[in-house]
């Protein structure tokens, strides 16, 4: 929607196609392929800079997906650690959980994209090896599970060798889904024991 309005001024459509290909990605990455693909006449940090102006008014009243504080509440019952590894910087996850903070508070540690051990962004593995070494003791890389809805974020998880189960966009190109361990079309769809953890009673 917000990079809709600021194509349409130049004629351009901001397609799933291209959002495919920034999901997951940091800001300036994302504004960078964006401008490259449709040939914007402008800078990427001017793009960064004004997306991120009308982006503010959207975040303030983003929800939480279906099915994603039952798997969360779950897995503290159970004294499972989990985390929060975003692309998202700090400002914009600050606006965008600003509704959220007690669930936000559930998680072990959040890594944000603009974190320094974080130097490049999905589908580089470095937000989730960052991620899991912030955990005491750090777990086994391949004991960890990893949920995403970005194609970038499904090949830096695999690049991490975690598993990954994928809830994607419906819009989303099926064929951006097949590399993911489990596709599923909502979170409210999960099984926990699928994957060796206790199942919801």
């Amino acid at each position: 929607m917000v990079f809709q309005e600021i194509c349409d001024r130049y004629g351009k459509k901001y397609s799933w196609d291209v959002k495919s290909l920034v999901m997951g990605k940091k800001a300036l990455d994302a504004a960078e392929i964006i401008i490259q693909v449709l040939q914007l006449p402008m800078s990427k940090e001017e793009l960064v800079e004004e997306s991120q102006m009308k982006l503010r008014q959207v975040f303030s009243q983003a929800s939480l997906l279906p099915g994603v504080e039952k798997l969360i509440h779950h897995l503290r019952k159970h004294d499972i650690p989990c985390a929060v590894a975003t692309s998202s910087g700090t400002a914009s996850f600050e606006e965008k959980t600003s509704q959220h903070k007690e669930f936000f508070s559930l998680f072990h540690h959040v890594v944000l994209g603009d974190d320094p051990e974080v130097r490049s962004g999905k589908p580089s593995p470095d937000i989730f090896l960052a991620c899991a070494k912030r955990f005491s003791p750090t777990p086994p890389l391949d004991k960890c599970l990893v949920f995403e809805d970005a194609p970038n974020g499904v090949e830096a998880a695999l690049a991490a060798g975690m598993q990954v189960v994928m809830v994607p966009d419906a819009n989303l190109n099926r064929d951006l889904t097949r590399n993911a361990t489990m596709l599923l079309s909502s979170l409210q769809d999960f099984q926990p024991e699928l994957f060796g953890l206790p199942p919801y009673e």
